[in-house]
């Protein structure tokens, strides 16, 4: 297609548009929403006036201060009409900031006066009120005087309005400017052809002040960056004490099938044999099972213990990944550049997280070759993992990686899985250097 060519379409794609955009739902929806937007914008208005006024007014008797911060977090509802109100007419989805948590009643006041979601709400509310008057007064009356005057033509033929002039002579006029009458049916038709123009026009303010709208509800009115990142870190903390519940349970359960029925046996050989040495007969036998239970025992103890906090971890990170990688039945190559140790917590974190992967990559990617690199960046812990297997591994599709994301995000961290059907798979994890933020 040449430049001209391109020109044209561009052109011929501009007219259409235009041609279409009065009669476009997304017009109508769009200019819906401005009208009830501005109808609930002055019951905004009103709502904040009579709060501050008689909240402020009674502050002297101590009513007061309950009732504004009552106004602060009252106006989250308002912010609940305007998102379903975005959603609907604008379809704009705007993801809703975390509720209100009473906590008794000295606590909810206080948590009101410094709700930041009542209080960026109670802006919204303020701008929305001066939005409403450009809204109704400029952009709807627009398009309501365009549509008036495309009819007039038909209302001055049916209705035959008389006015009279500055000399009193009748004039069959149904508008007039200044001392001008359009009193003849080629002026109401050039005027209903004006009123054309206009309803072609009125589409593109509507739409600007509807995108003025969403800015202003996703800026407002949404869940904040910091909003999201605490509930993501609730969401993630809940998922880690649910992990550390079942590990819990797994010790429990190891330690009283295993450990613990060793050493019962041990416990019982030993006393057997006491018994016979008593006696004067030979325990040897009994000694040497004891024996044996005895070390089987510490074996399974230290399966237990390298569980919880992996021996190798004393050593640090590097000492531990050497260890962890040179038992992978998947030859891997270990990279680590760390100049200095991270915090004890993230260090654990970061052995089981790759643990957890080679051990998924040991029964899932039918690799032959792993590559595993540790860094440290300024502020974080960069653990890279990839394989040359089959790929397909999706995040939060089965247990192993979606408790590895938990784990990972309850310290502030970040896990990416790039894995296309066919292979390689490539996962990445950023890791705090210390535990000592949110997260922690």
């Amino acid at each position: 297609m040449t430049n001209n060519e391109r020109i044209e379409h561009t052109e011929d794609r501009v007219a259409a548009a235009i041609l279409r955009a009065p009669f476009a739902r997304r017009t109508w929806r769009e200019g819906g929403y401005l009208l009830v937007g501005s109808m609930l914008g002055f019951l905004g208005a009103t709502y904040l006036f009579l709060g501050a006024v008689f909240g402020l007014s009674l502050v002297i008797v101590l009513i007061g201060i309950p009732l504004i911060a009552a106004v602060i977090v009252g106006a989250r509802s308002w912010g609940v009409a305007y998102r379903a109100l975005s959603e609907t007419m604008l379809s704009t989805p705007v993801a809703a900031p975390p509720p209100f948590r009473a906590r008794g009643i000295s606590g909810s006041i206080a948590a009101g006066l410094t709700d930041r979601v009542g209080w960026r709400a109670v802006l919204f509310l303020v701008i929305q009120s001066l939005l409403s008057v450009v809204n109704v007064f400029v952009v709807l009356m627009f398009a309501v005087i365009s549509a008036f005057l495309v009819v007039s033509p038909v209302v001055w033929a049916v209705v035959k309005p008389v006015s009279y002039d500055a000399d009193g002579v009748a004039r069959q006029s149904l508008i007039q400017i200044d001392q001008t009458y359009f009193d003849t049916l080629p002026q109401m038709l050039a005027v209903a052809v004006l009123g054309i123009c206009g309803l072609f026009i009125a589409p593109w303010p509507i739409r600007a002040m509807a995108a003025v709208e969403r800015t202003l509800t996703g800026l407002l009115l949404a869940a904040s960056d910091e909003d999201r990142r605490v509930s993501d870190l609730e969401t993630s903390r809940a998922e880690v004490v649910d992990n550390s519940t079942a590990t819990l349970r797994r010790v429990e359960r190891d330690l009283h099938d295993g450990t613990q029925a060793r050493l019962v046996t041990m416990a019982m050989a030993l006393g057997r044999a006491e018994e016979k040495l008593a006696r004067g007969e030979d325990a040897s036998e009994l000694v040497s099972a004891a024996h044996g239970t005895a070390k089987e025992a510490l074996v399974e103890l230290r399966e237990v213990v390298r569980g919880i906090h992996p021996p190798a971890l004393d050593l640090g990170l590097e000492a531990a990944l050497q260890t962890l990688c040179s038992r992978s039945p998947i030859p891997v190559e270990l990279t680590v550049l760390l100049p200095h140790r991270p915090a004890p917590s993230i260090e654990t974190i970061a052995y089981f997280t790759v643990a957890e992967l080679l051990t998924n990559a040991a029964k899932h990617s039918h690799a032959s070759q792993v590559w595993v690199d540790a860094h440290a960046d300024i502020a974080s812990v960069v653990i890279s993992l990839r394989d040359n297997g089959i790929g397909g591994a999706v995040l939060g599709a089965g247990t192993g990686l979606k408790g590895l994301q938990a784990r990972v995000e309850s310290v502030d961290g970040a896990l990416h899985v790039d894995s296309p059907v066919g292979g390689p798979t490539a996962v990445k994890v950023h890791l705090p250097l210390t535990s000592g933020g949110i997260g922690s």
